[in-house]
């Protein structure tokens, strides 16, 4: 029984976790689309001369800024890192004092070099995004304040 244990827990962490994911993800989206639809539908119904146009800017997700997509990902890429930085202390103590299997400390270790690797993507995701968009985001800040 324990075979068959090892064999389908990494299945379903790496298989269908994620298609799960997706799918509720997909799954959502798809509501809010069609809540917005009954919503225009709806007006429609009761007053076919209003400005859809406007109805539909109204009820639509507004579009983060380029600032704010960047901060996320500043936020993103901080956390992980440092998720990736506790799993590489804890192998470092764990190592040092004893008490943990090798090979589930090489696998701690593995995972927070991952995490460490793509937290620091993200960081120079962040950093290089700020560089070549600093125009972009000044304009679309511009772009704001005229509009206010």
């Amino acid at each position: 029984m324990g075979y068959l244990e090892d064999i389908l827990v990494p299945i379903a962490v790496a298989c269908v976790l994620p298609i799960m994911i997706v799918w509720f993800i997909v799954r959502q989206k798809m509501n809010e689309t069609n809540t917005r639809t009954q919503i225009v539908l709806a007006a429609i119904e009761k007053n076919p001369d209003m400005d859809l146009e406007e109805l539909m800017e109204k009820i639509s997700p507004k579009k983060k800024l380029l600032k704010e997509k960047l901060l996320a990902k500043l936020l993103w890429g901080s956390v992980i890192t440092f998720l990736g930085i506790a799993f590489i202390g804890f192998c470092v103590i764990q190592g040092y004092v004893g008490g943990m299997p090798s090979a589930a400390l090489q696998q701690f270790s593995l995972f927070g070099a991952v995490l460490l690797g793509i937290g620091i993507a993200f960081l120079v995701n962040y950093y290089i995004g700020k560089k070549m968009l600093a125009k972009e985001m000044e304009a679309e800040q511009n772009k704001l304040l005229e509009q206010a």
